[in-house]
C-alpha cells in the first residue's frame, strides 16, 4: 500500500511540474501576442486618422509651370492628425517610378501641415513626354492618384 501512495505522489508532483511549465509557456506566448496586437492597433489607428486629398485641378497646368520640369500639386490634409511638414513618410510615384526629389511647401504662415491645411508638393519628375501622366501619393496607407495631361 505504501508503494501505491508513493507512486501516486510521484505522478502528482510530475503532473504539477508539467502544468507549471505549460502555464509558463502559455503566459509568455500570450504576452507576446498582446504586444503584437498593441503595435498593430497603433498602426491601424494612425492609418485611420491619416487622410490626404489632391485638390489640384486636372485641367490646370501642374507640370513645368516655372520652367524647372517640376510637377506642383496642391494637397490638403483631410485627416484628423497633423502631418509632418517636411513630408516624412510621403511616397511619390510618377508614372509608376518612385520619386526621391520631393519638396513640401506649407502654404500656412506657421509652416505646419495641420488638419485642413494645404501644402504644395513639388516633384522633380524630369522631362515628361506629351500625353497622360499619373502621380500617386502614399502616406500611412492612404493612397491618392492624380491624372494630368501635357
Amino acid at each position: 500500500m505504501a508503494s501505491v501512495s508513493v507512486s501516486h505522489m510521484i505522478l502528482f508532483i510530475a503532473s504539477l511540474i508539467v502544468a507549471a511549465s505549460v502555464a509558463g509557456t502559455m503566459t509568455s506566448g500570450v504576452d507576446r501576442l498582446n504586444g503584437a496586437l498593441n503595435d498593430e492597433s497603433f498602426d491601424v489607428s494612425e492609418q485611420v486618422r491619416t487622410d490626404i486629398e489632391i485638390i489640384s485641378d486636372a485641367g490646370s497646368p501642374v507640370y513645368d509651370r516655372a520652367g524647372n520640369e517640376n510637377i506642383t500639386l496642391l494637397v490638403k490634409n483631410t485627416g484628423t492628425r497633423n502631418l509632418p511638414p517636411d513630408g516624412v513618410g510621403l511616397d511619390v510615384l510618377v508614372d509608376g517610378q518612385y520619386q526621391t526629389v520631393v519638396q513640401i511647401e506649407p502654404l500656412e504662415s506657421d509652416g505646419r501641415w495641420d488638419t485642413n491645411d494645404v501644402v504644395q508638393v513639388h516633384i522633380d519628375a524630369g522631362t515628361l513626354s506629351s500625353g497622360d501622366h499619373r502621380v500617386k501619393l502614399i502616406l500611412s496607407g492612404d493612397e491618392e492618384v492624380f491624372v494630368f495631361s501635357i
